[in-house]
């Protein structure tokens, strides 16, 4: 069997999780559909493994003949429609995966259409509606109808997908796999001297809520004055955020070391002894599924200080792998980094039920298992 794994970027730098599964795939095989093909050399693919849909030269005659007279989608009078559907009949494929809700949308013209199974799968922010287009979430409704099967990374999204109108029959959880052997697990000491390492990684991006693990950090130090804070990621926040830290008077204690992947970012975890992640909902409703960063930082054995928000809660046990606060909660934000380095036993403790955690629910092999079976089980539906 064979699926067509539709992503209009493949892929951004951010998007480790989503090539990871992809790639990952056992009992079906598989060929990516996109637009634009970035990353070649971070996220690499087989020969013949990617189909990048081309530009067509306009008609203007059967254009204006589809979209005025016809009054046909945009994914029809500009051509994309039938070059989508050559690529799935050329490739025999069974199964269509869309990935992201937006995605989905987009392409709901021809999943209408198109006689095989769809699966469309959520990863957070893509579960919002736009003020500026009122037509947007009558299409995502409809989206929800039309696809055989809906995936979302978190049961928060889950049951915002149902406020959506997902029937919940088709709704499946889509947890992100890690591996664990690309994450492994080390023995911690806790620092004899208060030198604490703490790390977050992500974008640097308002929901992250970086400016406030800044301030708690800032806390933190106080009682702490050899502890330091690496923050590893890029975005358009990064000048913002070295001149905050430069106004608290942390040049010397946080480090923003840029992307990093692989190798090297399991060695910077490796080096830590806490990971921060203070998410938030942003005014335009913007919100986390489950970071993947923070899966990958709690398999090497590191306790979290975060926030309620989105799927973190369904990730972090309070009070078990970490200690969550309010969003936006700085003051509570720094004590539980007091909590937790105050305790050593208590720290050591949440570092291996962290890692005991990881390897429990969000193994790679399992996830990709549980993959597989809803591809399987759309294919099944479509032919009853």
């Amino acid at each position: 069997m064979r699926v067509a794994s539709y992503c209009t970027t493949f892929l951004k730098p951010e998007m480790l999780h989503l090539y990871r599964q992809i790639t990952g795939l056992k009992e079906w095989e598989t060929f990516v559909v996109t637009k634009e093909r970035l990353c070649e050399d971070l996220y690499p693919m087989p020969e013949g493994a990617i189909e990048v849909v081309p530009k067509l030269r306009s008609n203007f005659v059967r254009r204006f003949w589809l979209k005025y007279i016809k009054r046909e989608p945009p994914i029809v009078y500009r051509g994309e429609y039938g070059l989508l559907a050559n690529i799935l009949e050329c490739r025999h494929c069974d199964v269509l995966h869309v990935y992201f809700g937006h995605t989905g949308v987009h392409l709901l013209p021809f999943l209408k259409r198109w006689p095989k199974p769809s699966v469309v799968s959520f990863h957070g922010m893509d579960v919002q509606t736009r003020a500026n287009d009122p037509t947007y979430e009558v299409r995502l409704r409809e989206l929800l109808q039309t696809t055989t099967l809906v995936l979302a990374r978190s049961r928060s999204l889950q049951e915002r997908l149902l406020d959506l109108g997902c029937p919940e029959d088709k709704l499946r959880l889509n947890r992100t796999g890690i591996p664990l052997d690309k994450f492994p697990l080390i023995e911690r000491t806790a620092p004899a001297d208060g030198a604490w390492h703490l790390v977050q990684a992500c974008r640097l991006i308002e929901k992250k809520g970086l400016d406030d693990a800044l301030h708690a950090f800032a806390e933190f130090i106080k009682r702490h004055p050899a502890a330091k804070f690496t923050i590893a990621g890029e975005g358009p926040l990064l000048g913002e955020l070295e001149k905050l830290r430069d106004e608290l008077g942390l040049t010397e204690k946080v480090h923003f070391a840029g992307f990093l992947k692989g190798r090297a970012l399991c060695d910077l975890y490796h080096t830590a002894h806490l990971f921060v992640h203070p998410s938030r909902i942003t005014a335009d409703g913007n919100q986390e599924g489950i970071p993947n960063a923070m899966l990958e930082a709690m398999a090497t054995g590191l306790p979290v200080v975060a926030t309620l928000h989105g799927g973190i809660p369904e990730a972090v046990r309070a009070g078990v792998t970490g200690l969550l606060t309010p969003e936006r909660d700085r003051e509570g934000l720094a004590a539980s980094l007091f909590a937790l380095t105050d305790d050593a036993p208590k720290w050591q403790a949440f570092s291996e039920a962290a890692s005991r955690d990881i390897l429990e629910n969000f193994e790679a092999g399992a996830q990709i298992a549980k993959l597989e079976a809803v591809y399987a089980e759309a294919v099944t539906r479509t032919t009853k």
